[in-house]
């Protein structure tokens, strides 16, 4: 608005000295100002005319040149000089100049080169490109990436529709829309329209987040074409027409409709990657992409043991690719355990039990499914250096399956324990989610009350350090109880496993599973005829989770 009326703009006008469409806004006072950049037209209230000086900045030397036609870009001389875009001499060559304005005055200029080089002149972040042009309301405004393709977009409109363009390109798209947020969210419906390039469409999402819901669409140009001005060069106005009628309302990230998963949702619902043991499978429905086991057990109890006869399974039975990272375990011993489950050799151990030929067998039967890859661990215990290596060897090796024993280590020399627990477990989970993987991984116990784990005492959800990440994030949380220092050695061999959490159906949980240990093969097998704990006298000295 002119600087000299603060009435409110009731209609706007043809300019006799311009000549433009609609650049002469007419105020209630019935003073009129023509917004054409060089023009500046003032009619007093009683319509008498007087030239009207343009506001400069002095400071600035900016480029005047001339408008003309940029054939080349299929842009007229009459959508130029409504942009104020014009063609200038600079350093004995041709260039072309953008101008910003900004109530009145020219507060930013962008020149470009032949070869598509760019400076600037003057304040980048006061305006976009064309907005002084058009009101600060109206039905839709289209915001894009740079000056060519708004100038585009409003030519192929007939200059009508109000069209600006950020002044940065994508990598400052956002902070110019947020300067400008308020005059934006003036329009009933804001369509961005950025390049199709990787970097134009990461801009687009991220301008929409900061618009008002409801009012902001995403469009971009159809394949074969980057942007408006590759359209408009190829001749086709009707489709960048139609590219902003049918701009698709924005929304979030991963909203979804019944009709866009429906194909997913109907397709067959199958048991997952079975365990080991029949009936834990039978109990939980196997295993399935996306989810995260959690295992606590006392010291000595078995869990690295547990995990490496799964291993075994899902390597060689199951053909499935596997992650290993044994922190705590040199990974020669690690192999060692693997090929030992499937020959039903204790290799690691040097009692005589078995041969160098045997060992190599089964070592070459593991390697030449060519599916099992070990972390070397070299003392490595952050989660700088963990995450980021589970990320790899699930998208760069294709492991389907992870095992990390153990997540605990990981935290152990944080200032504040259960904090760096909570942010490793919802990136431990974000990347089963994210992948597909299946994510398996130890977790030392807190030391209960009454009975310790190492004798028996019944794991809880409680127990686990960090449990209220752990509890949070798992699909499955299962507790492994045996008595280290029972009498009896056949109560010694004897490990329940417990599941206690279930979040796929809830059926599985507070089941027991009894496991046998058989010490000539190395091997944990259910053994329906021992009787669980759950079927001797509860011991309640711990108290209830």
């Amino acid at each position: 608005m002119d600087d000299t009326s603060s009435s409110r703009v009731v209609a706007r006008e043809p300019c006799p000295d311009c000549g433009s469409k609609d650049n002469l806004a007419r105020y209630e006072d019935g003073s009129g100002y023509c917004f054409t950049p060089g023009c500046g037209r003032f009619e007093r209230g009683a319509g008498e005319t007087t030239p009207r000086r343009q506001r400069d900045d002095s400071d600035v030397d900016w480029l005047e040149g001339e408008v003309r036609a940029i054939t080349r870009r299929g842009l007229t001389e009459e959508t130029c000089r409504k942009f104020d875009y014009r063609v200038a001499e600079h350093a004995d060559q041709k260039v072309q100049v953008a101008t910003y304005w900004r109530d009145g005055r020219r507060v930013f200029q962008k020149v470009r080169t032949a070869d598509k080089r760019f400076w600037t002149k003057g304040d980048d972040k006061a305006a976009l490109y064309g907005q002084h042009l058009w009101p600060a309301n109206g039905r839709r405004l289209v915001i894009t990436e740079g000056e060519i393709d708004a100038m585009t977009v409003a030519q192929a409109f007939g200059l009508s529709w109000p069209v600006v363009s950020v002044p940065g390109g994508a990598g400052n798209a956002l902070a110019a829309v947020k300067r400008e947020l308020r005059w934006i969210e003036g329009y009933d419906e804001v369509v961005v329209w950025f390049d199709a390039d990787e970097p134009g469409r990461a801009a687009a999402e991220e301008c929409a987040r900061a618009i008002k819901p409801g009012k902001v669409k995403l469009a971009f140009a159809p394949d074969g074409y980057k942007d408006a001005s590759d359209m408009l060069q190829a001749g086709d106005v009707k489709g960048i027409c139609r590219v902003v009628y049918d701009a698709r309302p924005w929304r979030p990230e991963g909203i979804v409709t019944l009709g866009e998963i429906r194909q997913r949702a109907l397709e067959p619902v199958n048991i997952g990657d079975p365990w080991p043991w029949a009936g834990v499978t039978a109990a939980t429905f196997g295993r399935r992409p996306g989810e995260v086991y959690a295992l606590g057990a006392g010291t000595g109890v078995g869990k690295t043991d547990f995990f490496t006869q799964l291993i075994a399974h899902d390597v060689v039975t199951l053909g499935k690719t596997c992650g290993v990272l044994y922190l705590e375990q040199p990974v020669v011993e690690t192999a060692k355990r693997v090929a030992g489950k499937l020959a039903g050799k204790r290799f690691h151990v040097p009692d005589g039990s078995w041969t160098q030929d045997e060992l190599l067998a089964a070592f070459e039967k593991v390697e030449q499914t060519d599916r099992l890859h070990l972390f070397d661990a070299f003392g490595a215990t952050s989660w700088d250096v963990i995450g980021p290596t589970i990320r790899y060897m699930v998208t760069g090796l294709g492991c389907e399956h992870v095992f990390l024993d153990h997540l605990t280590a990981l935290a152990a020399a944080e200032t504040d324990e259960r904090k760096a627990l909570e942010g490793i477990m919802a990136e431990l989970a974000g990347i089963a989610q994210e992948t597909g993987a299946k994510i398996h991984f130890v977790s030392h116990l807190a030391t209960p009350e009454g009975k310790p784990h190492e004798e028996g005492g019944r794991v809880m959800i409680r127990h686990f350090k960090g449990s209220r990440a752990i509890g949070f994030w798992s699909h499955f949380m299962f507790g492994l109880e045996r008595d280290q220092q029972a009498d009896d050695p056949e109560d010694r061999a004897l490990t329940t496993l417990r599941c206690l959490k279930d979040r796929y159906s809830g059926s599985a949980t507070g089941k027991t599973w009894a496991l046998r240990y058989d010490q000539s093969t190395g091997l944990l097998a259910e053994d329906a005829t021992a009787m669980q704990p759950a079927d001797k006298p509860r011991d309640r000295s711990h108290g209830d989770f």
